[in-house]
């Protein structure tokens, strides 16, 4: 456990023997960086001036209490992790702290095994969320000149960050900007970027297109005059004036009626559109940023898309990569949503089971980070205490595969992956081949490799028993 704590740990005692025999075990397992503190007072002060990577806090000292303590470090400072160490050994007590944010419980005399065990975990959290964060805006800070705009994308991704850089050079030049990418992508919030970096004094209104006819799309965004139909009985602006100075946001395009596509083609032309029953024309200075999960080649191929409006669109195209394209950001991402989850929830964050990545990145996500998202705050609502349940995890992912594997989509003109070998490999064969990259996608755990395959946990190992044994 050599030099595991690169930051001091805080202990906080009013009984000096006692700080000293923790000291003297905390330095017998590697950790040396020790700030002691027998008056309840300096916690907070001490905390000002010290990077701190855990704190061991007793509950019964003068002055200031532990559980007031407690308090003020969950609020001031989150990220530290804090361990009570107390002779109260009470359950409800035990529960008021990790209910108040403490990370774990142990009643004195400390069972040394058990101390440097928790002390081991919490040191371990705080230091990859240090790295999580640090990574984070490294990656940001040193290739983009705004990275605080891109504050609300979670991403460490090379195939993001690329995006960014491109959406930072083309934000400011006032033209119609065009995101791609399947649903749950995150277009909206790329959109919101692209305000952020060219209007950010300006509204961002945003429209979605899917299911608005010709009309309901032109009275949405250009309004009305008063008696321009039977129920118009007062004018209306539109959200396009709604947007003047900032930013409009139009998204599912691909959806657009002809009639639409027309009206919305002068508008990118001309900057000027018509409220209905109007003929005089009015001058929008919004900023245009359009979204679609649809391939708008194929569209206009169809004759279901205009030309002329895909490529005043195509000026600037930014497609987002979807999550099974960014698997590195599933650590990332996740303890984002864990944190988001119980906040939004007023839980304590909850701590994932070590095995939880290895299952997540073997789905491919067909809903993206938006379908991440939900089963997160699934298994958060679902969760009570300890480590976090796998069970909404597994059983969304069984759902969702269900039906997909190769006997369920039989192969068309002789399309499978055995088409192009002249030999077939025997049956034992392609089971072991199969084995073996369930095992290497799995991370060698043997209970998802034997989800992926189909079979129980028991069976895989029993076949990797006999095939050890040939």
């Amino acid at each position: 456990m050599s030099n595991l704590s690169p930051l001091s740990v805080m202990l906080v005692d009013d009984e000096p023997n006692i700080l000293q025999s923790f000291k003297m075990i905390l330095h017998a397992n590697g950790i040396s960086s020790i700030i002691c503190c027998e008056d309840s007072r300096q916690v907070v002060p001490l905390l000002s001036e010290n990077k701190v990577s855990l704190i061991l806090l007793d509950l019964s000292m003068p002055h200031v209490t532990g559980k007031e303590l407690l308090q003020i470090i969950s609020n001031q400072y989150p990220d530290i992790p804090v361990i009570i160490v107390t002779g109260v050994n009470e359950l409800q007590t035990a529960v008021d702290c990790m209910q108040a944010g403490a990370y774990d419980y142990i009643v004195k005399p400390p069972d040394e095994e058990r101390l440097i065990s928790s002390v081991r975990r919490a040191i371990e959290t705080s230091q990859l969320r240090q790295e999580n964060q640090a990574l984070k805006e490294r990656m940001l800070s040193e290739k983009l000149r705004h990275p605080e705009c891109f504050n609300e994308i979670v991403t460490h991704s090379p195939q993001m960050i690329s995006r960014f850089r491109y959406i930072e050079a083309v934000a400011t030049t006032g033209e119609p900007v065009l995101i791609t990418g399947e649903t749950g992508v995150g277009k909206e919030l790329v959109a919101r970027v692209v305000h952020a970096l060219s209007r950010p004094d300006g509204p961002f209104v945003a429209v979605n297109a899917a299911g608005l006819d010709d009309n309901a799309f032109s009275d949405t965004l250009f309004g009305h005059k008063k008696g321009a139909f039977t129920s118009a009985h007062e004018r209306r602006d539109g959200l396009i004036k709604g947007a003047s100075g900032g930013t409009l946001f139009l998204d599912e395009i691909g959806d657009l009626g002809p009639s639409s596509q027309v009206k919305l083609l002068r508008l990118l032309q001309e900057h000027e559109y018509f409220p209905l029953g109007s003929d005089l024309p009015l001058l929008s200075d919004a900023r245009i940023v359009a979204a679609t999960n649809r391939n708008l080649e194929e569209l206009v191929e169809a004759d279901k898309f205009r030309m002329d409006l895909y490529y005043r669109f195509r000026t600037h195209q930014a497609d987002i990569p979807p999550l099974r394209e960014r698997i590195e950001d599933l650590p990332l991402l996740v303890d984002h949503f864990l944190e988001k989850s119980a906040s939004g929830l007023d839980k304590k964050k909850p701590t994932p089971p070590s095995e939880l990545l290895a299952l997540l990145s073997t789905y491919d996500f067909p809903g993206n980070v938006r379908e991440l998202e939900a089963m997160v705050f699934d298994a958060v609502s679902n969760h009570d205490s300890g480590i976090l349940s796998m069970s909404v995890f597994k059983s969304h992912i069984a759902r969702r595969n269900q039906g997909k594997s190769l006997a369920a989509s039989p192969a068309i003109s002789g399309d499978t992956p055995f088409a192009s070998l002249k030999i077939l490999p025997s049956l034992k064969e392609v089971s072991d081949l199969l084995v073996d990259e369930a095992l290497l996608r799995s991370k060698d755990n043997q209970s998802l490799a034997a989800q992926l395959l189909g079979i129980s946990q028991p069976a895989l190992s029993q076949r990797l028993k006999k095939r050890d044994n040939r």
